[in-house]
């Protein structure tokens, strides 16, 4: 599927038809799919802005929850999402967003490696996403500093939440056009 199935007809599509919305939408995660696929099931949503509010909504509701399962199921989340100028990547979207990360200086992809792990060990069970949306690799290597910095685990997982619906609603504008 390159593109998306009118929002109206998600209530009577298969799980897997819905799946694959989802990991357009956002990226392949079972935990994200067991989350959300109720909802898709039996909500009928007007667009596909709608939708990803909604899912915005169930993701703020584990970030703002103090269960270990709940934290453990968002952070499973958010690491859907591959490493910045990481190599391998799975999701087609996500090949496409990052190709400018790949360009450039050894040094700069090494830094960007570097911060990366800094980001992980910062925070554990995250990974650092962001609407990279064309911005240059030093832009977003100031956002991950500044963030690292931050410090706050709390703020953070909110920071990914909206990255990864920004992302998810820059593909849904590209995949209905």
């Amino acid at each position: 599927m390159t593109s998306l199935p009118p929002v109206s007809t998600l209530p009577h599509a298969s799980d897997s038809e819905l799946t694959t919305v989802l990991d357009l939408l956002f990226e392949p995660s079972l935990p994200l799919n067991a989350l959300t696929l109720p909802v898709l099931r039996s909500t009928t949503f007007s667009s596909y802005e709608v939708l990803i509010t909604a899912v915005n909504a169930q993701l703020k509701a584990l970030a703002s929850s103090d269960s270990p399962e709940d934290v453990k199921k968002l952070s499973e989340i958010l690491c859907s999402h591959p490493r910045l100028g990481e190599k391998k990547v799975e999701s087609e979207q996500s090949r496409k967003e990052q190709a400018q990360l790949h360009q450039g200086a050894e040094e700069e992809k090494e830094k960007l490696e570097s911060l990366n792990r800094e980001y992980e060990a910062k925070f554990p069970g995250l990974r650092y996403v962001v609407f990279v949306n064309g911005r240059p690799r030093p832009v977003i290597m100031e956002n991950m500093r500044t963030r690292i910095d931050g410090g706050d685990i709390k703020a953070e997982r909110q920071e990914a939440i909206q990255a990864m619906c920004d992302i998810a609603l820059d593909r849904a504008t590209k995949l209905q056009a």
